[in-house]
Order: C-alpha cells, then structure tokens, then sequence
C-alpha cells in the first residue's frame, strides 16, 4: 500500500465528528484511499450511487450496525444530495461517520450551497508526490527551514523519472507501462471531456474547448495571454476566459499569479498555467517545470486544508522581465522561493536579484539532471530528488 499525505488527515477529521469531502481530479485515487480508510473501522460500508443496488441502499437508508464508516461515492449525481447528506449527518453523526468522495464535480458542487457549513472538512487529493512514493511524509511547519533527507537519494531519482515519464497518476505511476499510459491517458481525456465537461458546464463548442487544451502544454511556463489564445482560436475573449475557468474548475489546469511586491516593478495581472497531468508536456525542461509546480501546489493545499494556514503560490516577475518560476508564502508572506531548471550548475542572476531585492528567507534552484549541491550567498542549489524529499 502506497502512503497517502491525507491518510492520517482523513482519519483524524472523522475522530472529530466531522464529514470528510473527498475533492480532486478524474483517476487520482479517490475511492482508492476512501477504501483504504474503511479498513480502519470495525463496520463500514462502500455505496457508489452508479450502481443500481447501492443507489437502493442509499435511498432506503439501509447504513451497517453503528457505529460504522460510510463512504458515499459519487452521491452528487443525486439532486438533492445536500439535503439528504445534512439530514443522515445531523441525526447520525455521534454513531457513523461520512466520507463523500467523488470527481471533479464534487468541488463545484460544495461552493454552490453553504448548507452543509460547519459540518464536514474538505480536502484536496492530489497525484502521488515523490515523498508518497518513498512512504516519506515529514513533519512540516510553515515559515521555517525546509528539512531535506540525504538518505536513499538514489532511490529516490529512481522515483522521480517514474514520475516524470508516467505522472502522480496511479494507474500508468504503478504499471510504469509506456503503452499503459498511451492508452490511459487518451481514454481519460476523452472521459474528461465527453462527461465532466458536458456534464457540469454549457459550453455548445467542446471542439474549441478541446483545441484550447491542446494549445496550453505549449504555454506552460510562461505568463499566459487570454488575447493571444482568443486570435488563435478565433472566438471571444469571454469565451477564453470562461473555458479557462472550466478547465481550472475541472481539474485539468491549474493557474498561479505573480507576487507583487512596493520593492519591484512586478507585473499584476498575467497568470501563469499548469496541467495536473505534466505528461501532456513534450518539452522536458517543461514537464519538469510543472512537475514542480505540482509538488509545490500540493503543499499548499496539504497545508490549507488539513492544518487551516492561508497558503499561496505565485511566481515573480518584473517590468524588465526578470522572473523566478515560483514563490511559497504563508499569509502574504514569503517562505521560500524555487527557480526551477532542468539542468544547470550555476544559480540564475534573477533568483540572486530577487533575493537581495525582497530579503527572502530561504531560496533555492533545483534540478532535475545536475546533481551538485552547495549553498551560496544564502541561494541552496540542489538536485529535485532531495527538494522534494522535505515535501508532502
């Protein structure tokens, strides 16, 4: 059994008489770690709305003996699923708890109503990390120094092009099948859009959605122009702007802000975009980016939903174009910067800039192929496999 992050999160939420929502894209491994949870409880029972016979049980109310962990799969396919849940909830929550996982919908559902506040904690599933795989989960405190492991780093770049040539997907992750994940991911982008997209959203031209999804691995890294991609796609710009918010809603993107900051001339309003499969990335230098943004985007939300901190990702960039790829901050506040490279053994003059400039307590350049190691002018350059290492 591979370690999960939210595993023991998970559990300790359901101690507090709370519901758990399970949110996160297509494939991740929802059901998988619900599962997992109910092995951990003396009854329990898995109902999946799609299947005719749980979808019975449900509507019957037929729960096991109490007390007993319930996991509800795909129950916002069920109208009024909110009022359903809040009912079973408030009349039973001193003898079952409730897990409602499903896909991507599931966020989308949660933010339409506030009838459910205050009873249940939602978290974020995302792709396996590099620690995950290593069943290595440090204890992390916000703002102070990150602690990396020197130990098992062989392995541990073993694990790391597993990732970067299949993606924190479980399915193609364990196979490690190139014709697996071929196969995979072409039947899960095709769910994606033929059910998720079509399901949840009114958008009557799919096929220009889809050709916008195409154009953004070509994009990454780079701060992104909604007008630029309304010429190529020859539509409006409201409905760029509306199809990219589908795409963030839906889990397939995901977008990070630059930092502004009174002590440089930052720029305020171009995001930068990511994928959550950084395998639909030709581009290595690229996919490692997003490979990063990934990891770090994890721990923020690890963060957010698990200990409460109001987390945030950015990336720097100024007038004059220099940029650092991403900015960790914790109210506001830097924790730590990354500059992302593929292969370098000198650290970047921007990331030196920005570090004089801010006063930014930790800095670091990390790489995917360049093994050296040293710190300099208070920058850590370092390989990916022990930056990750002090990650959830």
């Amino acid at each position: 059994m591979k370690a999960r992050s939210l595993f023991p999160a998970i559990l300790q939420d359901l101690k507090s008489k709370k519901m758990v929502f399970l949110a996160g894209p297509r494939q991740v491994g929802k059901t998988t770690l619900a599962q997992q949870i109910l092995t951990q409880a003396k009854n329990s029972a898995y109902l999946n709305w799609d299947n005719r016979s749980h979808r019975k049980q449900i509507l019957n109310v037929q729960w096991p003996e109490a007390p007993a962990c319930i996991v509800l799969d795909e129950l916002h396919k069920y109208r009024t699923w909110k009022g359903f849940i809040k009912g079973e909830y408030d009349v039973h929550k001193d003898h079952y708890q409730f897990i409602i996982t499903g896909s991507a919908r599931m966020d989308l559902y949660r933010r339409s109503s506030d009838s459910l506040q205050g009873r249940y904690h939602h978290l974020r599933l995302h792709p396996f990390s590099l620690n995950e795989l290593s069943k290595q989960l440090p204890k992390l405190k916000p703002s102070e120094k990150l602690k990396f492991k020197d130990k098992d780093l062989d392995k541990a770049q073993e694990n790391l092009e597993r990732l970067f040539d299949y993606s924190g997907f479980p399915e193609p992750l364990l196979k490690a099948s190139p014709q697996n994940h071929r196969r995979w991911q072409k039947e899960r982008l095709d769910r994606f859009f033929r059910e998720d997209v079509r399901d949840l959203e009114n958008i009557r031209d799919l096929a220009s959605l889809e050709l916008l999804a195409d154009l953004l691995p070509e994009k990454i890294g780079s701060p992104i122009s909604l007008n630029s991609l309304r010429e190529d796609l020859e539509v409006s710009h409201r409905a760029v702007s509306h199809w990219m918010d589908v795409l963030d809603r839906l889990y397939y993107s995901f977008r990070i802000q630059p930092f502004s900051s009174s002590k440089i001339r930052s720029l305020k309003k171009e995001a930068k975009v990511y994928l959550w499969d950084w395998t639909l990335i030709d581009d290595p230098a690229l996919r490692f980016e997003n490979l990063m943004a990934s990891h770090l985007l994890k721990l923020c939300h690890f963060l957010e939903d698990t200990e409460g901190y109001p987390m945030g990702l950015y990336y720097l960039r100024d007038v004059d174009k220099r940029e650092v790829d991403f900015v960790v901050t914790l109210k506001r506040k830097v924790w730590f910067v990354v500059e992302a490279k593929f292969k370098s053994d000198q650290i970047s003059s921007h990331l030196k800039y920005f570090q004089k400039r801010l006063d930014i307590p930790f800095s670091f350049q990390v790489t995917y192929q360049n093994f050296r190691d040293y710190v300099q002018n208070g920058i850590h350059l370092l390989p990916a496999a022990k930056f990750l290492s002090a990650l959830v």
